[in-house]
């Protein structure tokens, strides 16, 4: 296997157990610890330092693994979006992976977007309707 796909499993699995309420309540209980050996270490440089740097060092790695998850959902959201279009009488299959057009096209869309919903709440405000597809 590559060196890839045990990264794309292993950020996998590991977001799946980080997001589980048992590894919340280990992350509060550590906490909880650390405050109460304050006392014991005097609070300390040393004493505090500790926490700091566990919890930079997490927050650190559970950026890349998160940012991995989030990619892999959206990817997955995207391509079901892009079959739904494909597959719906009447969609406009150039809507097909909007993701990868560059900003100035994307705002091209979203202005003819928002005339079609315009006109559609002035319908709706005169009493027409508006379901079905608009006229092109």
């Amino acid at each position: 296997m590559q060196a890839s796909t045990y990264y794309a499993r292993f950020a996998k699995t590991t977001a799946k157990l980080c997001g589980r309420p048992p590894v919340f309540t280990l992350a509060v209980a550590t906490i909880l610890i650390w405050l109460a050996t304050g006392p014991l270490f005097g609070f300390s440089d040393t004493w505090q330092l500790v926490i700091n740097t566990g919890t930079t060092i997490i927050t650190f790695l559970m950026v890349f693994l998160i940012q991995n998850t989030q990619n892999r959902d959206t990817l997955a959201i995207q391509l079901k979006l892009d079959e739904l279009i494909r597959a719906t009488k009447g969609a406009h299959n150039a809507l097909l992976d909007l993701e990868e057009l560059e900003q100035d096209n994307l705002d091209a869309f979203r202005c003819k977007y928002q005339a079609l919903a315009a006109a559609a709440r002035a319908d709706l405000d005169r009493g027409v309707e508006d379901t079905g597809t608009p006229a092109a």
